[in-house]
């Protein structure tokens, strides 16, 4: 596995990724908090991750798609499974509500589902959590803090138009 810091962005995004070049884990952390939710099975070695750094650099230079390209790898329930699988669909710059998601994923009384997947998700921003949104407009909960899901709402809704 090879852990790395990509700068830009509303703060420096810890990615591990394992051999195969799929992110097991990544978020906008201490690295230390990152490599917890790896759940390595081998040691995390220092190095570069030049397709997720590429992928990441496009994202910010404005390609809102690069992401998507990354692969991810995370294991969980069906649930959030499903609503992980969803949310990959979910367009940049058009964020939805988490009743909205459960809609989506066919369990329309799920709301607090959609909530807890996103918490559980490992791999944000590759798997965006942050589109999810409060349906009375707020934000709702963001595990790295509102500031971070503001700064990539702002980004994806200034380059979606």
């Amino acid at each position: 596995m090879i852990i790395d810091v990509l700068d830009g962005g509303p703060a420096p995004l810890v990615v591990v990724v394992d051999a195969d070049g799929a992110v097991v884990a990544s978020g906008f952390g201490p690295v230390e908090r990152i490599l917890a939710m790896a759940r390595p099975t081998a040691e995390p070695v220092p190095g570069d991750a030049t397709a997720v750094r590429a992928q990441w650099e496009a994202y910010l230079s404005g390609d809102l798609a690069a992401l998507d390209a990354v692969p991810v790898r995370q294991t969980g329930s069906p649930v959030q499974m499903s609503v992980w699988e969803a949310l990959r669909g979910v367009p940049a710059g058009h964020p939805i509500s988490y009743g909205e998601m459960a809609d989506v994923i066919g369990r329309p009384r799920a709301a607090r589902a959609v909530g807890g997947a996103c918490g559980a998700n490992h791999v944000a921003p590759f798997i965006p959590c942050h589109r999810v949104i409060a349906s009375a407009g707020g934000l709702g909960g963001y595990g790295y803090g509102l500031p971070v899901k503001q700064w990539l709402l702002d980004h994806e809704a200034h380059h979606s138009r």
